[in-house]
This record gives C-alpha cells, structure tokens and sequence, in this order.
C-alpha cells in the first residue's frame, strides 16, 4: 500500500476524492439543514395562521364551544387559561406537550399567578385589553395525541384576551412529518449517491491523472535510455501541448543539448590539447636522444625553448581547466591605471615599446587572473604589430574599459568571434615560433567573463586590431545616480 501511494497518480487521486468528499459532505450538511429550516418556517407560518385564526374568533367574543377549530391530525388546538389549564382542546385532540419557548411562556404566565412575575411576560399581558390579541408569537416544538397516536408538531402560541376581560393563550400545531419525511429522503439519496460519485471522481482523476503523466513517463524513459547508451545526441519527446510537461521536456533538450556540445568541447580539447604536447614533447625528446647519442650535437637552447613553450601551455590549459570548474575570482580592489603602469613596466624583450595612457578607475577582482589577461593581449600585439602599441585605460559609465592596440593587418570582420575560441590560429600566426598554442585570447575572454566584464575586438583608425576589456566599475567607484524630480 505504501508503495502504491509513492505513485503521484495514486496521490493526487487520493488527493482530489478527499477533497470532493469533504466539499459534499459540507455542502450536504448545509442543504439539509437549509431545507428543515425552510420546511419548519412553513410550518410556524402554518401553526400561527390557525392560532390568530382561533384568537381572532375568541376576541370577537366567540364562545369556546363555537370556535371552528381544524381537524386535529392537521393542526391541534389548544386553549389555556391564565393559570395553564386547558379550557378547549381540537377535534380528536387528546392532549399536548408543549416544549422550548412556547411551553417557556406557558410558565411564566403561571409563575405570575404564583407570585413569581416574569416583568417581561407580565407587562405584555396587562398591556391587553379586552378584544386584543398578542403581537408576539411563541414559537416550540414538541408532541400531540389525536386518536390515540402520538406525532411529532411545530407549535405557535398567541396571548388573547375576549370581551369579557378573560386572559386566555392559543396553542396552534403543524405537523413535522413532511419535514421529517423531506429531510430524511434527502439524507437517503445523499448517502446513496456521495459514494457513487466519489467513486466517480477518484475514477476519472486516475485516468486523466495518467493520460497527463504519461509523457513524463515518456522523458523518463529516454533519459534512462540516453544514460544506459551515453548517446547524448538524443532527445526526448515533447507533447504537442502548451503545458508544465511540454515546457519540462524542452528544457530537458535544451539541457541535453547544452551537455552535449560541453562535452564535444571538451573533447575537442582534449584532442587540441593532445595534438600541442605532442610537438613539444617530440621535439625535445628528439633534441634529448641526439644529445645522449652525440653530446657535442645537443641543441640546448632549442630544449630551453621546447620547455618554456611546455611549461607554457601547462599553465595555460591548467588554468582554462580551473575557469570550467567554475573557480571564482578572488575578492580584491585594484587601481586599473596603475595595475597597468605596473605590469607594462615588468615587461622586457618586446620588440616594440608599449605606450601607456591611463585615467584612474577602480575594479575588483583578481590580480593574477587580470595580469594574464593584460599579457596575453600585450604578447598578441606584440606579435602582430607593425611599429606601435598602446595601451588605454578610461571609464565608460559603470565600466572601466581597458584597451589594447596595435598598427598591424588587424582581424578580419568574419574572424572577430572565431579568435576567441580555443587552440584557434589564424593563418598568419600558425608558425611554431610567432603562433603560440592559441589559447592566449581564449584565456583573457574567459577571465573577463568570470569577472562579469567581456572581452571584443574592433578596427583601429589606422587598421589596426583593438582589444576592448571592459570590467564593473568596484561600487564605491561607479558613478552616483543623479536624483529625479518629485
């Protein structure tokens, strides 16, 4: 039982007959009792007609043996003195038992005789006078005997006074069967039908429940497929709907398709990765076997040279492995102009002198990661520049904009994106010696998009190649917003 209810069908199954019972039963409860309360005012309405009737005659000064009382199954009548004792009783009528407020005015009246005045009960009688009749009617429930049965009544009571001075009270009945009787076939047919038509409900709940489930079922099962076979060009069906579930299996092939172009690239570098080493490493071993078979053969410079361009791309592709894994930036404030100032000034062996105009703006991040950046885009001038390369540094609105340029060939419009990606050369920089691994603009964009920033490329006015950086201002340097009119 307990694993059935792990099902979501069993769940929102059981969820909706509960909720649809409890809904019935409220809205039973209150009909019933809608319906005797609108069945028992017919009958005060009834009882009160035939005890004004009754009233009516005797403050017209009608003897007790002359009232036309009703027959007494239909309507009994009672009339009571000011001391309670029955003076008249309906045709058929045995006797009365009145109860609740009727009977409740019935003793005070009597008490009053006693001694033991009700104010209220009192001063509404001596009120009377001779011929008057009570504005207030007394209303209660209890029994009447008529020819030896015993039924159930609404009963109305009314104060009267005849011509003569006598202080008199009517009771009037109506019978409660048609209530009892409405009451009670209303109740049957409820306790009939509420377990039908929850039975009704619960049915159809689990089947539409199921039919709305089954394309879950349907992701479910392709995804364990997609996971046993480790084929993730495939996709799950999306239902021809405009629902949570057709908009859950299009996430599910967004998301599919976002794993699986990470993972082609990750064997694409992988591969890249694979086919750099293998030139240096076949290189230096080479320059190694020839060195140990012929020492005065050993080119010792060309194995520093192989080492370095190792050493290198180890630190390149270590670093590039640590911005997938999501390492975040260190937390650090840095003067923008002088990190540059600094960093160029560190520079030795450029070919070509790097000129340096920085206005003072504030970032935050991580120094090491952001002295990469500047170097790589310093080293990729440095290659393709002609005689220039300048480096600016100015705010923007909330960013500071750091800009690396050159007077070279600059990049071609369609390629602008393309140079960006990993282990990617153009054509004049794929020589062993001038090209590096291509991994340096890679590397910067990265970082600038780790530090919320990014990293673009455009034409100089002299055709050269210009690299923008562009980082968040820290937030005590952004520009304060100017306050709007009232």
């Amino acid at each position: 039982m307990r694993r059935r209810m792990r099902s979501v069908r069993a769940r929102a199954t059981l969820a909706a007959t509960l909720v649809v019972a409890i809904a019935l039963v409220a809205a039973g409860a209150a009909v019933l009792l809608a319906l005797r309360a609108s069945l028992i005012g017919q009958a005060d309405t009834e009882a009160d007609s035939v005890a004004r009737n009754a009233a009516s005659a005797l403050s017209n000064g009608l003897a007790y043996n002359d009232l036309d009382l009703p027959d007494g199954d239909e309507n009994p009548v009672e009339i009571l003195d000011r001391k309670g004792k029955p003076v008249v009783f309906g045709e058929d009528v045995e006797g009365m038992n009145v109860s609740a407020k009727a009977s409740d005015r019935l003793n005070s009246v009597a008490n009053d005789d006693a001694g033991d005045t009700d104010e209220g009960a009192a001063d509404e009688e001596d009120a009377l006078g001779p011929g008057d009749i009570a504005d207030e009617t007394w209303y209660g429930e209890g029994t009447a005997t008529v020819e030896g049965e015993t039924a159930d009544y609404r009963f109305a009571g009314v104060d009267v006074v005849t011509k003569g001075g006598v202080p008199l009270t009517v009771y009037a009945g109506a019978p409660l069967s048609a209530e009892q009787d409405a009451v009670s076939t209303a109740l049957t047919a409820m306790l009939i039908g509420l377990p039908l038509l929850l039975v009704t409900v619960s049915g159809v709940t689990y089947v539409v429940t199921r039919r709305a489930l089954r394309p879950v079922e349907g992701i479910r099962a392709e995804m364990a497929a997609i996971t046993a076979s480790e084929d993730l060009s495939r996709r799950v069906p999306e239902p021809a709907t405009h629902d949570e579930v057709a908009r859950l299996a299009r996430t599910t092939n967004e998301t599919l398709a976002a794993l699986e172009a990470s993972v082609e690239r990750q064997r694409a570098f992988v591969a890249d990765a694979s086919h750099e080493l293998r030139s240096p490493i076949a290189s230096l071993r080479t320059q190694l076997e020839v060195g140990a078979a012929h020492p005065e053969l050993l080119d010792v410079d060309g194995a520093v040279e192989d080492t370095v361009r190792l050493q290198r791309l180890a630190a390149d592709l270590l670093l590039l492995a640590r911005l997938d894994a999501g390492e975040r930036s260190a937390d650090g404030r840095l003067d923008l102009a002088a990190f540059v100032h600094e960093e160029a000034g560190q520079r030795v062996g450029d070919r070509v002198e790097v000129s340096v105009d920085a206005e003072s703006v504030e970032v935050a991040g991580s120094r090491g990661q952001l002295a990469r950046v500047l170097g790589n885009l310093l080293d990729n001038a440095q290659r393709h520049t002609r005689t220039s390369v300048a480096v600016t540094v100015r705010r923007s609105g909330e960013w500071a904009v750091l800009g690396v340029a050159d007077d070279g060939t600059g990049v071609p419009a369609a390629e602008r994106e393309r140079v960006f990606e990993r282990f990617v050369r153009l054509d004049e920089a794929r020589t062993r010696d001038d090209g590096g691994a291509g991994l340096g603009l890679a590397i910067a964009r990265d970082v600038a998009v780790r530090h919320g920033g990014s990293l673009t490329v455009r034409d100089t006015p002299t055709g050269g190649a210009l690299f923008e950086l562009r980082l968040p201002l820290a937030k005590s340097d952004r520009p304060a917003q100017s306050a709007q009119p009232v």
